[in-house]
């Protein structure tokens, strides 16, 4: 069981190895990647920024609670961070488990987990060459929670 926020390019297959096992049946992969629109205007690029530290030790916790909840063995979750381009992958979830029914059922949960729990912020480079944050519904909440967070580490210095 892994999550991790990267800067670089997703491996596909370095992913699903992760979650390899002789003893599971199953294999689902979710793969969330940049389309070229949305809302009606056409997209050009989207950059994501991660407060790393909350978004690894609450994804940490999201895959736990998978493998209660399922029973699945593993499971392994990476987020990018940074400017991506049309056809990146921006997520990746992977579990692996003795039946199909569980292995769909984590994936969901974790998926639908990380984009409304982790303080992942998305900005939308238009191709008219504006841009705007989307989608930051729980972006309040996690900037109150990450501004907390600098002024206890800056308290502890």
């Amino acid at each position: 069981m892994r999550f991790e926020v990267s800067d670089s390019a997703i491996d596909l297959m370095a992913a699903r190895m992760t979650v390899a096992d002789d003893s599971s049946g199953a294999l689902v992969v979710f793969e969330g990647w940049v389309r070229d629109h949305n809302d009606g205007r056409a997209v050009q690029r989207l950059e994501y920024e991660v407060y790393k530290p909350l978004a690894e030790k609450e994804g940490a916790r999201i895959l736990d609670e998978a493998r209660t909840r399922f029973l699945v063995p593993n499971a392994v979750c990476i987020h990018r961070e940074g400017l991506l381009e049309v056809g990146d992958i921006a997520v990746i979830v992977c579990v692996s488990s003795p039946h199909r029914a569980a292995a769909f059922d984590a994936c969901r949960y974790i998926i639908d987990q990380t984009k409304s729990r982790l303080p992942i912020w998305k900005k939308e480079h238009y191709v008219s060459g504006t841009s705007e944050w989307v989608n930051c519904q729980h972006c309040a909440s996690a900037a109150h929670v990450q501004g907390e967070a600098h002024r206890e580490s800056d308290h502890d210095r």
